[in-house]
């Protein structure tokens, strides 16, 4: 009876040894591997006399665009005194690219010159640190963490194919107008679609035609 009293004391002894209490951000369902959304501002001041854009200038800006290889989910604003005059000119340099210039300008370092514009672009990349994590071994621990990797394959995968980066911080406003046609398309099929009992059963075979 000694020797099962002095076994199981060991026994408790050793549990308790291997619960560690406290807070432990990889205990839970919920992956510590989330995507991170990052901002970066690119500058481009360029030569506007008079308000315009001279065709030296804007094929600089075309250049410039194609090295920054200006996509979608990238805000263009269009920055200075002349910025209304040149604005259309950057906008239609822009919509080669598919881009709308964006109205207001964030907060740049400096200031721009007389006579000239600032065009700004702003990027957004989503991206989860630290992923791969293979740092510890697939093995049973008592505080019910998951694998270091947990979630880095799926939000990997989220932030690699999000087309704009910014819907994973905030969802997108309505435009508060909808089409009714649209909406109702898929309930409209569903009721007026004939069941398919109706048209019998399909007669199938086995065997290679001209058998």
């Amino acid at each position: 009876m000694a020797s099962k009293s002095a076994l199981l004391l060991v026994a408790v002894a050793l549990s308790g040894c291997a619960f560690k209490p406290g807070p432990e951000p990889r205990a839970g369902a919920e992956p510590v591997n989330v995507p991170v959304v990052s901002k970066s501002e690119f500058v481009f001041d360029a030569a506007a006399p008079n308000g315009a854009l001279p065709r030296s200038e804007a094929e600089r800006l075309d250049a410039w665009f194609r090295s920054l290889d200006l996509r979608y989910g990238d805000a263009v604003y269009v920055d200075g005194s002349y910025s209304e005059g040149a604005r259309a000119q950057v906008a239609s340099l822009a919509g080669n690219y598919g881009i709308i210039v964006s109205s207001g300008t964030p907060v740049t370092p400096g200031v721009v010159a007389p006579g000239t514009v600032r065009v700004v672009v702003s990027r957004t990349v989503a991206s989860v640190p630290n992923c791969p994590n293979w740092d510890d071994k697939s093995n049973t621990n008592y505080n019910n963490k998951t694998m270091p990797n947990f979630g880095c394959a799926v939000n990997g995968n989220m932030a690699a194919m999000v087309a704009n980066p910014e819907d994973l911080v905030h969802g997108r406003e309505g435009s508060g107008l909808g089409d009714a046609a649209t909406a109702s398309r898929a309930i409209n099929y569903y009721r007026t679609a004939p069941p398919s009992a109706t048209k019998g059963l399909q007669e199938t075979t086995t065997s290679k035609k001209g058998q």
